[in-house]
């Protein structure tokens, strides 16, 4: 990374209390720790550090805007991201032991000795998972002038094929039920 530094925060210099920082991180820094599925990335990062006596509170909060690629129609999308994140950073003798046996992802261990911590793995995580699961235009927007109208036409017509088999299937089987010969009066 070429500003790897640029993510340290030398924690040891502050006092207790809340210290804030503030990021701002675009495609290169995507690009840069691995493949991504958005383009045009501007995101911001707004960091308050609580430092306590044996351990430091981060707040990360997340906010900007990235092109997607719709899950429906498969046209760009641009979207908002925002979201909230907490860790906790407790310093003590045995980082790694206590890391492994961690089971909580907002809890972080790091040794009594270390005087910085990298925030940038944090930052990439948190941002990535700001995006939602699935990444569609609202049912209002549907249809509109960024969607793929040629796809939403065969992907309806998919849906009425499919619906037609399903009504079929939903009878079938009942035939062995039928009354064979003339019913009684």
């Amino acid at each position: 990374m070429a500003n790897k530094r640029a993510f340290e925060i030398a924690f040891v210099g502050l006092k207790p209390g809340i210290h804030e920082f503030t990021y701002e991180v675009d495609d290169k820094f995507f690009v840069e720790k691995g493949v991504t599925d958005f383009t045009n990335c501007n995101a911001s990062i707004k960091l308050s550090l609580d430092k306590k006596s044996g351990f430091m509170l981060l707040k990360f909060e997340i906010g900007g805007k990235a092109n997607v690629t719709c899950d429906r129609c498969g046209n760009p999308l641009p979207m908002d991201i925002w979201d909230e994140f907490n860790m906790l950073v407790k310093l003590v003798e045995n980082p790694e032991e206590m890391n492994d046996q961690e089971e909580d992802p907002d809890v972080f261990y790091i040794s009594r000795t270390e005087s910085h911590i990298d925030v940038a793995n944090w930052i990439y995580e948190f941002v990535l998972l700001s995006f939602p699961i699935q990444k569609t235009c609202s049912e209002e927007e549907m249809g509109g002038p960024l969607c793929n109208k040629e796809v939403l036409e065969k992907l309806r017509m998919m849906e009425v094929k499919e619906q037609e088999a399903n009504s079929n299937q939903i009878w079938k089987g009942l035939e062995q039920f039928k009354v064979k010969g003339k019913s009684k009066k």
